[in-house]
């Protein structure tokens, strides 16, 4: 309780917790499912057991961003296919959205409780389909073992790169991290100019080590002298990407440790706005052929706004 006479001087504002619940009955009922409301019920049922039961993890979030993202991927299937079972539609989406995230142990709980909500659905494992054979011809290059585990991260990163604009590889150094986003970015790329698969781009690589350099040398700043605008590395870089006709994929690799000094500028672009504000006014989009991706052995100093969008 505050003193009276600091009271006086406060603005009371009432704050509440959204219903979650009516909210996701909205989202999927917008999305075209008929079972809207049994499903929004299962599915904040789902997200109550696992902040309940799975371990704490930085990199963790069960909020309303990562609720929107799931359901709009449901909706994106729903469209693809409207005569497939809505439960096993949404299942999948939340499967697919929320697995490549999980520790091992917390990956087999999930399971276990997806099992349990959904119990007379069976779902398949998703499989690379025609990227199989070009990402284990380039590991063959590479000189590296088609491991099942690295295929099947290659797998989830390829999946979430198909629904996300920024994704976060989290991991120590030696996990395979590089090898991952790698493999696939020249699988993608040989997908393009060799095999000249439709739907596929080559990629090009825009590699930034961000706390190897200062934060006016990532995102420019004003000469104090003369007060003309230097743009930074990032934002050259930004505006390169934003500016081409060309359809290649532009991968934007931030490989590094995630602070909060820079990273926060990030926000913007890695939220639904999609836009690098810099200090100048300049507001550069991030086009539909951009991906950021991010490197990093943890989440422990990232503000929960930046693990949300993550």
């Amino acid at each position: 309780e505050l003193p009276d006479n600091l009271k006086a001087l406060m603005r009371p504002v009432a704050m509440m917790v959204p219903d979650l619940a009516m909210i996701a009955e909205v989202i999927l009922a917008a999305e075209g499912f008929r079972e809207a409301r049994l499903l929004a019920k299962k599915t904040i049922t789902l997200y109550n057991l696992m902040i309940q039961q799975l371990s704490k993890q930085d990199h963790y979030d069960y909020g309303l961003r990562n609720l929107k993202a799931v359901l709009n991927m449901a909706g994106s299937l729903k469209r693809a296919d409207p005569d497939m079972n809505e439960e096993a539609i949404l299942m999948r989406a939340l499967r697919d959205m929320n697995l490549p995230k999980f520790i091992k142990d917390d990956e087999r709980l999930f399971r276990l409780l997806l099992g349990d909500l959904f119990p007379s659905l069976e779902l398949q494992m998703s499989d690379l389909g025609p990227m199989q054979a070009p990402i284990e011809r380039e590991l063959e290059r590479a000189n590296l073992q088609k491991h099942p585990f690295l295929l099947f991260k290659i797998g989830q990163l390829y999946d979430s790169q198909a629904t996300r604009h920024c994704n976060m590889m989290v991991g120590r150094t030696g996990a395979g991290k590089s090898a991952c986003w790698q493999t696939l970015a020249k699988a993608k790329t040989a997908m393009a100019k060799e095999d000249k698969a439709e739907g596929f781009n080559v990629v090009n690589r825009f590699v930034i080590n961000s706390k190897s350099i200062s934060l006016t040398e990532l995102y420019g700043a004003y000469d104090l002298a003369t007060f003309e605008w230097a743009d930074g590395i990032l934002s050259t870089i930004f505006k390169a990407c934003a500016e081409s006709d060309k359809p290649d994929e532009k991968w934007i690799m931030f490989d590094g440790p995630v602070d909060a000094l820079w990273i926060e500028s990030m926000n913007s672009v890695m939220d639904d706005n999609k836009l690098l504000t810099l200090i100048n006014g300049d507001r550069i989009p991030l086009t539909n052929s951009m991906t950021l991706l991010f490197e990093v052995e943890d989440l422990a100093v990232a503000s929960p706004a930046t693990v949300s969008r993550a």
